[in-house]
């Protein structure tokens, strides 16, 4: 008697493709089975794919550890390019070698897997949290605030690691770091730190949405997309607004004329 298409698929939750079951229910003439069988390959090609890279971006972190470090913070930031809202910057250091399987640069991801991932981060490893104002952007320029909420991130820190892993810059440190072009794709710990610096600063600008309405900051997060660019015109700035940003300045002037 042939099994049911139900109980295929929960057999195919354990097995392996060298599984004589597997090879048997190849040659079973039901749709449904194909079908089932085709799914199951290419979820196991993805597997493969996505461990064969979380090997590849756990590459900087086994070397520290075999450097003697023992404790490797990643680091990185997000909201360089918006016109309103704060930098914001996280640290993060992991405490398993197995982190999730598709764990990579934030804005890869969409909306859910970011949440989902920082939620596992929060549980799994130590985070730091860092930000710099849009007046600091004003005062010290967008580079040196996104070094200062770098290194906030770093303080915040339960504990203080000793090598870091930072994502195209290098900040003040009195320990180790290693500035990665692209970090936060070929390092597990920067993109976890992207992951979470994304999720924490769009939070905020959801919650900057409910008490500045009008500016659609739950749609853009900041940026300079129309929407926006059209409501300084008519709104005017907040003390959110970066003034030194060109983009800014060109609005608000329309808006006084």
């Amino acid at each position: 008697m042939k099994e049911s298409i139900n109980q295929i698929k929960k057999e195919l939750e354990s097995i392996s493709a060298e599984d004589c079951r597997f090879q048997k229910w190849r040659k079973d003439e039901r749709k449904g089975v194909r079908v089932l069988l085709d799914k199951w390959e290419r979820k196991q090609e993805m597997n493969k794919k996505l461990k064969k890279e979380r090997e590849e971006m756990l590459y900087y972190e086994k070397k520290e550890k075999d450097l003697g470090y023992t404790s490797t913070a990643g680091i990185d930031e997000v909201g360089r390019g918006p016109l309103a809202g704060p930098v914001i910057a996280a640290a993060v250091i992991l405490h398993t070698s197995e982190p999730p399987l598709g764990m990579t640069d934030s804005k890869k991801l969409s909306e859910k897997k970011r949440i989902e991932f920082d939620e596992w981060i929060c549980t799994n490893a130590s985070v730091g949290i860092g930000r710099a104002e849009a007046w600091e952007i004003d005062k010290y320029n967008i580079y040196q605030a996104s070094k200062m909420a770098m290194k906030r991130a770093v303080a915040d820190l339960p504990r203080l690691p000793d090598s870091l892993l930072v994502d195209a810059m290098e900040i003040e440190a009195d320990v180790r770091q290693t500035s990665l072009i692209k970090g936060d794709a070929r390092s597990v710990s920067i993109a976890a730190a992207s992951i979470v610096a994304k999720v924490k600063r769009d939070e905020w600008m959801k919650q900057l949405a409910e008490k500045y309405p009008g500016y659609g900051f739950e749609n853009h997060s900041g940026y300079g997309t129309k929407e926006h660019l059209q409501a300084i015109t008519g709104l005017g700035l907040i003390d959110e607004h970066r003034r030194s940003f060109a983009p800014v300045k060109e609005a608000a002037g329309k808006a006084q004329n």
